[in-house]
C-alpha cells in the first residue's frame, strides 16, 4: 500500500505566533504533491522542513483571506528562480482566476499555472480524485477532499503457490478477468483482494453548516480549523469560525476515523491544551497539529 504523508507547514489561524506559521499543509501521494493554501513565509517553512517546493503539483486555495494566501507571490519567485518547468495546477473558490492573475501581473510571477475555479468532484486520476464543497464564511470559501480508490491488489503468495508467471496474465487478473494457465482456470477473486480506499478532508474556516459533514463523511482522517475554545462561542459565531466542540463535532457526525485541529488562534500559544481537551470530549480520537508534525498513513 503506497502510503499518504500529510505535513503541517504552518498551523495558526490569522496572526502567526512564534510556534506556529500561518496555514499550508503538504499531502504527498506517489509523485503527487499537494498544497492546501499558502499561508506567509510557506517557502520558508518547506526549507526547515527539509522538503522541495519545486516538486509541488496542485495548489488548493481555501479561500482568499491573506493568512492563507500571502506566501504565493514568494513561494512562485522560488519556484521560478528554482527553474521550475511544471505547469502548476492551481484551484480555488470564485475570483481565484482573478485574483491569482493579479498577483501574478504585480509580482512579474513567471511560472505556467492552470487555474480552475471548482465545485463537487473536479479532478480524476487513474488512483484518486478531488472533491470539494462550499463552506459558510465571509467570503468565498472552499473545503477539499483527497480520496484514493479503492483497487484489486494481487496475492504474492497466492500467485507464487500457483506458479503464475510476470505475465500480461497477471494484468488481466488485476482487472478482474479469469485467465486460462496451463490448461486451468483461474478466477481474479481465487488470487486478489479489495484494497480499500482512503479520505483525507481539509476543512478550513467556517462556521458550521451540513456541507462539512457531507464532505468530511466517513474520512480517515479529517483536518479541521479549531479557531476557539468553547468559552469563545459567541465570538466564533461571530466570524464565521469553528469552536473546538464544533470540529469535533463534524467529526463525529461524518464518522471520521481521526480528527486532527489546526488553525490554532495565539490567545492558546500556551495552553493549547484547552482546545485539544475540549474537543475530545465530544470526538476522542483527536490530536493538535504543530508546525512540522508529520502524519502517514
Amino acid at each position: 500500500m503506497e502510503k499518504v504523508k500529510i505535513t503541517f507547514l504552518g498551523t495558526s489561524n490569522a496572526i502567526p505566533t512564534v510556534k506556529r506559521s500561518h496555514t499550508a499543509i503538504l499531502l504527498t501521494y506517489k509523485n503527487e504533491n499537494i498544497l492546501v493554501d499558502c499561508g506567509e513565509g510557506a517557502q520558508r517553512q518547506f526549507k526547515f522542513a527539509h522538503l522541495s517546493p519545486s516538486k509541488l503539483t496542485r495548489l488548493l486555495i481555501t479561500h482568499w483571506h491573506g493568512d492563507h494566501i500571502l506566501g504565493i507571490p514568494g513561494l512562485f519567485q522560488t519556484l521560478a528562480m528554482s527553474d521550475y518547468q511544471k505547469t502548476l495546477e492551481v484551484y480555488g473558490p470564485r475570483n481565484t482566476e482573478r485574483f491569482l492573475s493579479s498577483l501574478q501581473h504585480i509580482f512579474k510571477l513567471k511560472i505556467k499555472t492552470k487555474v480552475k475555479e471548482v465545485f463537487s468532484k473536479f479532478y480524476e486520476g487513474s488512483d484518486f480524485y478531488l472533491e470539494a464543497a462550499s463552506m459558510k464564511h465571509d467570503t468565498h470559501c472552499l473545503a477539499y477532499s483527497f480520496i484514493i480508490k479503492e483497487k484489486h491488489r494481487l496475492d504474492k503468495k497466492k500467485l507464487a503457490k500457483l506458479k503464475l508467471p510476470n505475465s500480461p496474465l497477471l494484468k488481466q487478473l488485476q482487472e478482474s478477468k479469469s485467465i486460462t494457465f496451463k490448461g486451468r482456470k483461474i478466477k481474479s477473486s481465487q488470487v486478489s483482494y479489495l484494497e480499500k480506499g482512503r479520505k483525507i478532508t481539509f476543512i478550513l474556516d467556517t462556521a458550521p453548516n451540513p456541507a462539512s459533514i457531507q464532505l468530511a463523511k466517513n474520512s480517515d482522517i479529517l483536518v479541521c480549523e479549531s479557531s476557539f475554545s468553547n468559552q469563545e462561542a459567541a465570538l466564533a459565531k461571530e466570524r464565521l469560525h469553528l469552536t473546538a466542540k464544533d470540529a469535533a463535532t463534524i467529526a463525529k457526525k461524518a464518522k471520521v476515523k481521526k480528527l486532527i485541529l489546526t488553525h490554532i488562534s495565539q490567545r492558546y500559544e500556551h495552553n493549547p491544551k484547552i482546545i485539544l481537551d475540549e474537543a475530545k470530549k465530544v470526538f476522542k480520537n483527536t490530536t493538535l497539529a504543530k508546525d512540522f508534525d508529520v502524519v502517514e498513513f
